[in-house]
């Protein structure tokens, strides 16, 4: 009697259906020119299984990394990613910056085979704050990465305090062995995170140069998380973000597994830094890596030591770690350098009032109002649509008063270009350096690339959904490639 052939999984016909419902969605959403089918396919696949994120990941043999932060999740999962697979891993990610469960659904369901193989080894996802609790359930992260917490849309998210308990319930369901990759240059972050389960792997910069005098005004974080009291800072990098102690109860910032230190900053092509592996925890010896990151800025600094913690968790090779963050190039938008009309436009994605600040201080210089010169001319586009969010009183938590040195012109556009206007008025901006222009965005762009000296450079900095407007605009000229295919 011939022996039976061993017993094979019973296929999964709920699964099938809704990978098969997301790909066809998705090709019919790109063949009419609808979009790139980055969050409908997900949506569609997640009501006919909800637990489909959940089979696909549970199917990854070396588990899932889940990047989240109010800024910069972007840019730190696209590092993890291109590290890992720099290391020789197939990687899963929604690169496209979808980030809500749908968004990550659609592109887990895009890389995976109708029969529910996720085609990769690691699962690298960028989520939303709002959605970071539900997909930490769902996939039951091997590594989380926090980077950083600050106030952003607060009609859609709420304050800081309703987030960080959300995300506190969240990581106290993690297991010992997951990893929690997490910024304690964040008082707020350091907090929600002491006293897990999951071991906790701090970074932070220990930095002397590139220090703010004092706390931004928009800075959230300025109290003691414990006692109440007003914190002190013996080093502040970014808004709130720094070397922390309490004067009256003693906490601080805990000591770090992972840091950042002898940052040079090369004004908007890149950033060098060594990243010390201190504390490694794994048996390993302390030691250094210098990297160069093709991306700049003080607080793509920071993303670069969250991605080399995250990699450096996960295993990842120190060769590995150098070659992918030399090679790194922003996402869209982020930092975009896009060549139009024989003019550089530089895009900066900016969304709340610590990003902008950043941003602002990189284009400037030092940050110091009396010393900061902007010479480049620039395109302010703000918009106030849902993921935008509607109230648009932060921008009066902006620094724009950087931008009042020098006589480089300034251009307020979108939806709420006038209100931006009106806000540059009160910054200090003399009426013959500022224009404000149509709030059709593809019109704005024409208008201002037209006042650019041909061969120059332009920064744009736009609001989420102008970023979109933006480059659909740029992308119908052949400027650029639309973001679901980049």
């Amino acid at each position: 009697m011939a022996p039976e052939s061993p017993s094979r999984p019973r296929p999964d016909l709920r699964l099938g259906a809704a990978l098969a419902a997301a790909k066809l969605t998705s090709s019919a959403i790109r063949a009419l020119g609808r979009g790139g089918g980055t969050a409908a396919p997900g949506l569609l696949a997640d009501r006919l299984d909800p637990a489909l994120l959940a089979k696909l990941t549970a199917r990854l043999p070396r588990g899932v990394v889940v990047v989240a932060g109010t800024n910069g999740k972007t840019t730190v999962s696209r590092m993890v990613a291109d590290i890992l697979e720099a290391d020789g891993s197939r990687v899963i990610h929604n690169r496209s910056g979808s980030n809500l469960v749908r968004g990550v659904a659609a592109a887990f369901a895009a890389q995976a085979s109708v029969g529910g193989d996720p085609r990769g080894e690691i699962g690298v996802i960028e989520t939303d704050e709002a959605a970071f609790p539900e997909i930490v359930r769902l996939v039951s992260p091997r590594v989380v990465v926090l980077n950083n917490l600050f106030r952003d849309q607060l009609d859609r998210y709420g304050e800081l305090d309703a987030i960080a308990t959300k995300w506190r319930v969240a990581l106290a369901a993690l297991p010992e062995t997951a990893t929690l990759v997490v910024n304690v240059d964040d008082p707020a972050l350091a907090s929600l995170s002491d006293g897990i389960a999951a071991r906790r792997l701090a970074f932070g910069l220990d930095e002397g140069r590139h220090r703010l005098v004092s706390l931004p005004h928009a800075a959230d974080a300025a109290a003691c998380r414990r006692c109440g009291a007003d914190l002190v800072h013996d080093a502040l990098y970014v808004s709130h973000l720094g070397a922390w102690r309490c004067p009256r109860c003693g906490l601080a910032r805990p000591p770090l597994d992972i840091v950042g230190r002898h940052i040079e900053l090369h004004g908007v092509e890149s950033l060098r830094a060594r990243i010390g592996l201190d504390r490694p925890g794994d048996g390993g010896q302390p030691r250094a890596l210098d990297v160069s990151v093709g991306v700049p800025g003080l607080y793509n600094a920071y993303n670069a030591v969250a991605a080399t913690a995250a990699a450096h968790a996960l295993g990842a090779a120190d060769h590995a770690i150098v070659r992918a963050l030399g090679a790194f190039r922003s996402a869209f938008g982020r930092i975009e350098r896009v060549q139009f009309r024989d003019r550089t436009l530089t895009m900066a994605l900016v969304k709340n009032p610590v990003g902008f600040n950043e941003v602002l201080r990189m284009l400037t210089g030092t940050g110091d109002p009396a010393t900061t010169t902007l010479t480049v001319p620039t395109l302010i586009a703000i918009n106030d649509l849902a993921a935008d969010g509607r109230d648009f009183s932060w921008l009066w938590d902006v620094d724009f008063e950087l931008l009042a040195g020098g006589t480089a012109p300034l251009f307020a556009a979108g939806l709420r270009g006038p209100d931006m206007a009106n806000r540059l008025r009160y910054a200090g901006i003399p009426p013959e350096r500022l224009t404000l222009l149509p709030g059709d965005l593809p019109t704005a762009l024409e208008a201002f690339v037209a006042a650019v000296p041909e061969g120059a450079t332009a920064y744009v900095l736009p609001t989420y959904t102008a970023m979109l407007d933006l480059r659909r605009a740029l992308a119908a000229l052949g400027a650029v490639e639309t973001f679901w295919k980049q």
